[in-house]
């Protein structure tokens, strides 16, 4: 088969489209063959030589691929060859045909193409698994999200207005904020003109965000913990601002708030497909409704997966940037 390699980390133009050998299922895994792959900020860093992946798993980028069912390992039962699917993986979405436990692989939702399901696993499974299996988002609280217009931030967006809740999002522009304004954002704050701490105060009346959802990590920490709402809760998924940041316990005694950070490669097989199984009990059903959907800005061919890194980096786009075999 062909893969997207790294024979050096470097710019986009280090993602190499080689010839590798085919991956064997395993025990309690499939064989799926790729027709499509998201691009994430997981990848970029793998491109650079900054995110290795764990232990066990495929050198090649792409963190969420769908495709359908070739070949089964041993040990499966409950999907067959043929089966459309969309799976989280720990890398190798970014090839022909990727070798997918089974905890980690989904059916294609009703109302969604198979190659637009590429765009669901990875956002749906970071959203589900931080904002409300980790902060517990309830109905009526105040949902900020941090890079509305990314494609965690579409999918946080749709999936907190889904549950009843208020939304508030920090995005780069007026054109981007108007896309988040679409998917159902109530509270618009343009990060370049605006401080969100006042705007979110403002917004409720002083009271604050009860869930924050955060891809900066230091650079916005102090602000965050300002945002929050008593008995609030901040999610720390990404490090777009840094690793090291001053945190006032104080104000975390005072509002009786709570810090979290989690990332999901990572984690063992076991969580993942906890995870996994919960998006399918609560989320997929939401978008077979048409309540939640994938957002997809552009494709470009598997192949030229540096087109994709391009764009991603450029953040021009609104929601993901698809791989297509």
């Amino acid at each position: 088969m062909y893969a997207i390699t790294i024979p050096e980390p470097g710019g986009p133009e280090a993602l190499v489209w080689a010839e590798v050998p085919d991956p064997v299922p395993g025990e309690g895994e499939v064989l799926v063959e790729v027709a499509a792959a998201a691009v994430n900020r997981a990848d970029v860093l793998q491109r650079q030589g900054f995110y290795n992946p764990p232990p066990g798993a495929s050198p090649y980028p792409g963190l969420e691929c769908s495709g359908r069912i070739a070949a089964l390992g041993p040990g499966v039962s409950g999907w067959s060859v043929g089966d459309e699917v969309c799976a989280l993986l720990s890398g190798g979405g970014y090839a022909e045909k990727v070798a997918v436990p089974i905890g980690q692989l989904l059916p294609v939702p009703d109302g969604v193409d198979l190659a637009q399901a590429a765009a669901l696993p990875e956002v749906v499974c970071t959203v589900w698994s931080n904002v409300f299996m980790v902060s517990h988002l309830r109905p009526g609280e105040t949902l900020l999200v941090h890079g509305g217009a990314s494609g965690i931030g579409t999918m946080a967006i749709q999936l907190g207005k889904a549950i009843g809740a208020r939304v508030a999002v920090t995005a780069g522009g007026p054109d981007k904020l108007a896309r988040c304004a679409e998917l159902g954002a109530d509270i618009l704050v343009d990060y370049r003109e605006q401080d969100f701490v006042d705007e979110v105060l403002k917004a409720t009346d002083g009271v604050g965000a009860d869930v924050i959802l955060d891809i900066m990590g230091a650079k916005y920490l102090e602000r965050n913990v300002r945002a929050l709402a008593v008995n609030g809760r901040l999610a720390v998924i990404g490090l777009q601002g840094g690793a090291k940041g001053e945190l006032n316990l104080g104000a975390l005694l005072t509002k009786r708030a709570a810090v979290t950070a989690t990332s999901l490669r990572g984690r063992p097989a076991a969580e993942k497909a906890a995870i996994v199984a919960a998006v399918r009990e609560h989320v997929w059903p939401l978008i077979a409704d048409g309540r939640v959907r994938p957002v997809v800005d552009r494709t470009v061919p598997l192949s030229d997966a540096a087109e994709g890194h391009r764009v991603l980096e450029a953040s021009t786009h609104v929601g993901k940037v698809l791989l297509t075999a």
